[in-house]
């Protein structure tokens, strides 16, 4: 997935588990840029009698990056906390919850949103509401409703939402996991040749699934450089995007009534820039390890981008497919065209019209050319598609990532950075074969873009 546990350490805490980010310009308000970072993956909608929500004990930030150097110059911090309204009642809600100041709702939860630029911290906002969990048609008859009222806008020009979401990621987890099956693929004429191996429609394993939220939408101006140095090249509009979460150093076990305590330094516990990195390129003994360090440091995992993993298996698992791929696997050429999408961004001179270039700092980062408009017809394949506004130009929620990765890692995005090499047919055709369509609850049109939550009720259906 994305990057659903896709470490081991951050499995065991999905409270701290960034999922998925999103980065775009709002097409709602083209003089902004949405910010989404998922936490707290693959919750069942039946999730009580406690619901999910954000740790109290965790730090969340969305950094922002405008020089090219891998550091955040502008980060957006949410903390929170929750307050129990009746201590001597194990329910969530005790009667219909219709505004977020019900006496029905028990266990409410706020936070504080603080933006931290040029060494200075400011606290934009305290005490924001989240909306309840999505408990059903009795307890939340009017989410949607409950969801706007959480929806704020601040006289410092931020728009910010904080609560549950339905998980928009798709992916046929149970087949790619399953020696790289892709269903739709293998069923394909390629080369004169019918890959088979497996029947079988592809399945989103991640729908009717919620996350946790933290969506900031902010003014152009916010997180632009003030100032071009660079040349004739103008990178003052590209952005870098990444999510982090952090725990205080200690932590101490309360006794019988007591509560847990932290205490120490805050240190990173996960993060997530370009969706796949962790999950696909990096290692299992060193998935950890990436999760606690900053996109500065991503020069460490360099090879295994310049010689990744799936390239060398998909000519295994395909016998006779990718021919030309497993050529180039053989000459060990570093993948320059892999290392500018994901570690550089795209230089000028590559695609017509496109550049997302932030410098030589190679960091994992979602890479946003805010100069670029929203596509009036936005195609799902982003920049393999023609489409400027799409993945890898940071990412939009029905971008579909999947698909756009497994070609580029198949090859067809070579020809960029080496006019003489040609991809194999098939490269062009991988793809688990799933779309935003097949995410039942549908995306938004507006601020904060994520469907409405699955309720526990009608979810999974009751005829399953």
């Amino acid at each position: 997935m994305s990057s659903h546990r896709e470490a081991p350490e951050i499995a065991k805490d999905p409270v701290a588990d960034s999922s998925d980010l999103y980065a775009f310009v709002s097409p709602d308000r083209p003089d902004s840029v949405t910010l989404i970072a998922n936490y707290v993956p693959l919750q069942l909608p039946s999730g009580g009698p406690n619901f999910f929500e954000f740790g109290d004990d965790v730090r969340y930030e969305i950094h922002i990056d405008n020089d090219g150097d891998g550091k955040p110059d502008v980060t957006y911090r949410f903390e929170f906390t929750t307050e129990i309204t009746n201590p001597n009642s194990f329910l969530y809600n005790t009667g219909p919850i219709e505004s977020l100041d019900s006496k029905n709702w028990n266990r409410k939860q706020f936070y504080s949103l603080t933006r931290i630029a040029d060494g200075k911290e400011h606290r934009l906002a305290n005490k924001l509401a989240c909306p309840p969990c999505n408990v059903g048609p009795l307890s939340t008859p009017n989410y949607a409703a409950l969801a706007r009222q959480a929806t704020f806008s601040l006289s410092t020009g931020e728009k910010v939402f904080a609560g549950q979401r339905a998980d928009g990621f798709f992916v046929d987890l149970g087949a790619i996991f399953d020696l790289g099956t892709l269903r739709p693929f293998q069923q394909l004429h390629v080369a004169g040749k019918k890959l088979f191996r497996a029947e079988g429609e592809p399945v989103n394993a991640t729908d009717r699934m919620n996350v946790h939220t933290l969506a900031v939408q902010v003014p152009l101006s916010r997180v632009r450089r003030r100032a071009n140095r660079y040349g004739t090249h103008d990178r003052a509009s590209v952005i870098g995007v990444w999510t982090s979460a952090s725990r205080q150093q200690a932590r101490i076990l309360g006794n019988g009534s007591a509560r847990d305590t932290a205490t120490g330094p805050f240190v990173q516990v996960s993060r997530l820039g370009n969706p796949l990195f962790n999950e696909v390129i990096v290692p299992m003994s060193r998935k950890d390890e990436w999760n606690t360090l900053p996109p500065t440091e991503d020069k460490r995992f360099a090879s295994f981008v310049e010689q990744p993993e799936l390239a060398a298996l998909l000519p295994v698992l395909y016998p006779g497919v990718f021919p030309k791929l497993d050529a180039l696997n053989k000459t060990k050429k570093p993948r320059a065209d892999l290392l500018a999408i994901l570690l550089t961004g795209i230089p000028a001179g590559l695609i017509q019209g496109f550049s997302n270039n932030t410098g030589d700092m190679q960091a994992d980062m979602l890479r946003l050319n805010t100069a670029i408009r929203p596509s009036a017809k936005p195609d799902r394949f982003g920049v393999l598609g023609g489409d400027l506004a799409g993945f890898p130009n940071g990412r939009r929620v029905a971008d579909d990532v999947v698909s756009i990765a497994l070609r580029a890692i198949a090859g067809v995005t070579v020809p960029l950075v080496d006019k003489g090499f040609t991809p194999d047919a098939a490269a062009g055709a991988v793809t688990p074969g799933l779309s935003a369509a097949d995410v039942t609850a549908p995306f938004l049109r507006n601020f904060p873009f994520l469907g409405t939550p699955y309720d526990g009720f009608n979810n999974p259906p009751a005829s399953s």
